[in-house]
């Protein structure tokens, strides 16, 4: 199986996908911030990556349709897509999100989580569709909001859980593409 990743951050997720899934081809890395951590860990991984700007999407949709992908992951996409990339690869898409969704969609999540007073939170893969962090869930994990944590703390204790949900998924989805062939 052959998956593109999109990522505006520091790359963890990206990384954790190509040394957890070795099964699993990750043939591009786009992301759109000249400066994020992610295509530091590409050239360290020696996986091609590319910048391309979030509003190009007509050319991210070429990258990874000429690579011929099977799915494309958002791992620190920080930007919606829009429906053109959507419609391009319908239930192909899939981003982690740092809730238990369908509680706090969007940005802030975390801090949300601990303004509401909440006991749990955690993170969703879903697949993505034209409403945001709407998307059919496809696993989630939930990660215990302890007394005295902090924004950082429990970002950091979610992290973890997305480093272990993401490969499950992508696991998954490799397993659920075998039987379909």
């Amino acid at each position: 199986m052959k998956i593109g990743v999109m990522c505006s951050g520091n790359g963890t997720n990206f990384e954790n996908i190509v040394t957890s899934c070795p099964e699993i081809e990750v043939v591009m890395m786009v992301y759109n911030k000249e400066d994020c951590g992610a295509v530091k860990r590409a050239n360290s991984l020696g996986l091609p990556s590319c910048h391309i700007k979030s509003k190009d999407e007509d050319l991210i949709i070429r990258y990874f349709k000429g690579l011929d992908v099977d799915y494309i992951v958002l791992a620190g996409w920080m930007r919606i897509v829009s429906p053109k990339l959507i419609n391009a690869f319908p239930r192909r898409i899939i981003n982690i999100h740092p809730s238990l969704l369908p509680k706090y969609k969007g940005l802030n999540a975390v801090e949300q989580a601990l303004d509401s007073g909440d006991e749990v939170s955690g993170c969703t893969v879903h697949y993505v569709t034209e409403e945001l962090d709407s998307g059919e869930i496809i696993y989630q994990s939930e990660v215990p909001i302890f007394e005295g944590d902090t924004v950082d703390s429990l970002q950091r204790a979610i992290q973890q859980a997305e480093h272990q949900l993401l490969p499950l998924v992508t696991h998954s989805l490799l397993h659920q593409s075998k039987l379909q062939q």
